[in-house]
């Protein structure tokens, strides 16, 4: 099920900060009640291999993701103590020590299981998951708007690393619809035209490009 033009689901669950304290965030109120964008992006698992590069390209990119008002959570499948293990390993030895984010520890897989990006199943008699491999989370992206509803969803199998500039562009394209009322073709990056959602619109923007 997409969540796409729908909320994201107002649940709380356990994350962790680089301090190493542990807490209960509800990335759904976050966004609403702070009046900003969230992204969250979930990885399988810590101490693996392509996650930890994920995680350092979002800590390279915080400050394009602060210009735009948007605050970045990552997340997995596990413990807050396996995410400060990790916190606290070196970066030249594989681990994420400088990442400043939230990371959720979704180690009950309520809300992984609810967003249904687990590398599982659905047992149709009583709604559980039945373990495949690890039960871990996909690569699944979410950008939140301020009112909390889901404007991108999008998700990754394991070994496919993200492209973190793709979800700067979408930000910014879904920004220029929020202030401009315009909607944004194929490709759009800021500075570029964008177009009126109406025929006219649409017939202009093609003569011209």
């Amino acid at each position: 099920m997409s969540f796409v033009g729908k909320n994201f689901p107002n649940m709380s669950v356990k994350a962790i900060d680089s301090m190493g304290d542990a807490y209960e965030i509800n990335i759904f109120e976050k966004a609403v009640s702070e009046k900003k964008k969230v992204l969250l992006f979930w990885y399988p698992k810590d101490f693996t291999f392509v996650c930890p590069t994920e995680l350092h390209a979002f800590q390279a990119a915080l400050p394009e993701f602060e210009k735009r008002n948007t605050i970045v959570i990552g997340a997995s499948c596990d413990t807050a103590e396996v995410h400060f293990a990790w916190l606290n390993t070196a970066k030249d030895n594989g681990g994420i020590e400088g990442v400043t984010y939230p990371i959720v520890s979704d180690s009950n897989r309520n809300l992984s299981a609810l967003l249904d990006i687990l590398d599982g199943k659905m047992n149709a008699e009583n709604d559980d998951y039945l373990i495949q491999g690890d039960n871990v989370s996909y690569r699944a992206t979410y950008i939140i708007d301020e009112n909390g509803m889901v404007v991108h969803e999008g998700i990754n199998h394991m070994p496919i690393g993200r492209n973190v500039q793709e979800f700067l562009r979408i930000i910014d394209a879904y920004t220029h619809v929020q202030t401009h009322g315009e909607v944004c073709p194929a490709n759009w990056e800021e500075g570029k035209d964008a177009m009126n959602a109406t025929r006219n619109g649409v017939a202009d923007y093609l003569a011209k490009h």
